[in-house]
C-alpha cells in the first residue's frame, strides 16, 4: 500500500473515534447558553443590591407530616434594573456558604448536611445565580418575573411573582419562588429516584421568599 493511500485510511479510521470522545454535551451548559448579561441588556437605572439589608429564606421539608425546615441564605452581589419605576431586569448572587437555620446557626449538623453532595455540593458549587431576563405586569400589583437560575452548575427558566416598590431612589423587591429541587440535581430522598422510603421522603418542592433592597447610587 503506498504511503498515500495508507494516510487517507489511517484518517478514515481515526475520524470517528476522535469525533466519539467529545461525548455528548452536558445539560446544563445547553442550559447556561439560555442567556447571558451580554445578551439581556436591560433598559433603565440601575439600582445596586444592598447586601446588608437583602436576604432569602428557604423552606424545605418531608412530603409527608409538618416537619420541615427554614433558614436563611444572603445575597453576595447584583443589582436590579429600573424603568420609570418598573422592573425590568437585574441580576443576583447568592454565596451558598452563608446558608443558615432559622436561629442563624451554621455550624450544626443540618447547616453540614445542606453543603454536602447531597445536596448543594457548595464546595464544588459556592455561587447561585438568578438572572432576570422578563418583566411584565401581572396579578394586581405583582410583575411577572422571568429568570434563569443556576444552582449546582445547571440553569433552568423560572417564572414567580413579585411586588416591586421605588420611592427616592430605593428599590424594594419582595417574591416567592417555588422550585422542583431535583431539576437542579438535588435528589435526596426524593419519592422520584428512591423507592420505599415511605414516611421519609422528603417533598421535591423547596420555597425561597426573597427581599431584596437595592439603591440608585
Amino acid at each position: 500500500m503506498s504511503n498515500k493511500r495508507f494516510i487517507t485510511y489511517l484518517v478514515l479510521i481515526m475520524t470517528p473515534w476522535i469525533l466519539s470522545c467529545r461525548g455528548p454535551v452536558k445539560e446544563e451548559n445547553k442550559d447556561n447558553v439560555l442567556a447571558s448579561p451580554a445578551s439581556q441588556a436591560s433598559p433603565g437605572q440601575q439600582y445596586n443590591i444592598d447586601t446588608s439589608e437583602s436576604v432569602v429564606t428557604w423552606k424545605g421539608g418531608m412530603l409527608m407530616g409538618t416537619n420541615s425546615h427554614t433558614g436563611y441564605v444572603y445575597i453576595s452581589k447584583g443589582a436590579l434594573m429600573i424603568q420609570n419605576g418598573q422592573l425590568t431586569g437585574g441580576t443576583a448572587e447568592i454565596d451558598m456558604n452563608t446558608i443558615e437555620d432559622e436561629n442563624h446557626g451554621r455550624d450544626n449538623g443540618l447547616i453540614k448536611h445542606l453543603k454536602d453532595p447531597d445536596f448543594f455540593d457548595v464546595k464544588w458549587f459556592p455561587v447561585s445565580r438568578i438572572e432576570i431576563t422578563k418583566a411584565e405586569p401581572g396579578n394586581g400589583e405583582d410583575t411577572k418575573v422571568t429568570g434563569n437560575l443556576t444552582i449546582k452548575g445547571i440553569t433552568q427558566v423560572v417564572t414567580f411573582p413579585a411586588r416591586v416598590e421605588v420611592k427616592d431612589g430605593i428599590a424594594k423587591a419582595n417574591s416567592k419562588l417555588v422550585i422542583d429541587r431535583t431539576q437542579w440535581g438535588v435528589r435526596y430522598k426524593s419519592g422520584k429516584f428512591f423507592d420505599l422510603l415511605a414516611d421519609q421522603t422528603m417533598a421535591d418542592s423547596i420555597e425561597f421568599h426573597i427581599n431584596i433592597v437595592a439603591k440608585n447610587k
